[in-house]
């Protein structure tokens, strides 16, 4: 007898409320923010105006900003960490803000996360409750951790598109190296979600392009969002129809996109879409790690980047977190508080794996 296949592969009808694999602990804080089922905002066509796209990707922006809130709303403050806010020049003559988090009572030099926000490049804001919580928390653990608020391709900080969120990205992870003795960093590890994860990548890749890789000592990237060809995938991509309308769809995240490259002319440049670096422009990158989620439709893709940087010779670590939804390990504290904080730590011991920083 066949194994009934899993997602919507089995069963077309299927959500993440119905799927057996979802972990019953983060359905209850799916279904109290309504991401447990599809939900009714109708699909937009990507051949409408852009001026209606703006529109539309707005309310979507709005309705994760809320969703955010409500999932971090009553937590505790996390204690024993400050923060400071930097601001710096970036490479296009635009200011660009860095969230530096700390541990309260300092003894250094330590690791330091330099942590870039998801939001598929294109909306959110490194503001966000669950973002500032994040960053606290790896804090808390003890690392040195910076945020940077880069200029996305729509919404609240649009509309910037690809390489405008990259070279500010580049230019505070610059800044960041520049200054490692007043931050007080042995060594600098990018990490990221889901766009973020593309931003982290993207950083190192454009960091060898131009020469200075030295200044990165490694990369932790969660459930990349690295591929970018959605309205017109590859079959080798199994998860996007298995789990297509978890949290999000295609067109959604086709949308996204289409904002981040408008005209599609780097539909296949790495440094806007990673999963399509050949070997040799994966060749050197330092070690990574790359976090999936097994409910995720992104989660393919980027089980398909490990693999291609393990066949340049790069030393990649690829992890699965079961029973979880795209980011569910991030955004879930009050629900599944072992996941967050396991992840919180598993990160914390990547950036303590590396020796201090040239």
């Amino acid at each position: 007898m066949n194994k009934k296949l899993p997602g919507l592969l089995g069963d077309h009808s299927m959500t993440l409320r119905t799927d057996p694999r979802t972990d019953p602990r983060m359905l209850e804080g799916l279904a109290a923010v309504k991401l447990d089922v599809p939900d009714d905002m109708p699909s937009v066509s990507l051949e409408a105006p852009m001026e209606q796209l703006y529109e539309h990707v707005a309310g979507v922006e709005n309705f994760f900003q809320i969703v955010n809130r409500r999932l971090f709303s009553g937590l505790a403050p996390v204690e024993r960490v400050v923060s400071r806010v930097q601001k710096i020049s970036g490479l296009d003559g635009n200011e660009i803000t860095l969230f530096i988090h700390q541990p309260e009572n300092m003894e250094g030099p330590l690791p330091c996360i330099y942590h870039t926000h998801g939001g598929g490049m294109v909306i959110l804001s490194a503001t966000g409750d669950n973002f500032v919580h994040w960053r606290s928390d790896l804090a808390a653990s003890g690392l040195v951790v910076v945020g940077v608020e880069f200029r996305n391709g729509a919404g609240d900080l649009g509309n910037h598109p690809f390489p405008a969120g990259l070279n500010d990205c580049a230019a505070g992870l610059n800044w960041v190296f520049d200054n490692r003795e007043q931050l007080n960093i042995s060594n600098i590890v990018l990490s990221g979600e889901s766009g973020g994860a593309n931003l982290a990548i993207s950083t190192t890749l454009k960091a060898k392009q131009e020469g200075w890789l030295d200044r990165i000592d490694g990369v932790y990237a969660q459930c990349p969002y690295v591929y970018g060809s959605y309205s017109n995938p590859s079959p080798r991509l199994v998860s996007l129809f298995e789990n297509n309308g978890y949290m999000f769809d295609l067109n959604a995240i086709s949308l996204l996109a289409k904002f981040y490259d408008p005209n599609s002319e780097n539909s296949t440049n790495p440094l806007a879409w990673p999963y399509h670096a050949t070997q040799d422009e994966l060749i050197g990158l330092p070690p990574h790690i790359i976090s999936l989620n097994e409910l995720d439709p992104l989660r393919d893709e980027g089980a398909v980047f490990h693999q291609n940087l393990q066949k340049a010779g790069v030393s990649s670590i690829c992890k699965t977190i079961n029973g979880t939804c795209h980011a569910g390990d991030l955004i879930f504290k009050k629900y599944i508080p072992d996941i967050y904080m396991s992840v919180i730590q598993d990160v914390c011991n990547f950036a303590n794996s590396f020796g201090k920083n040239k």
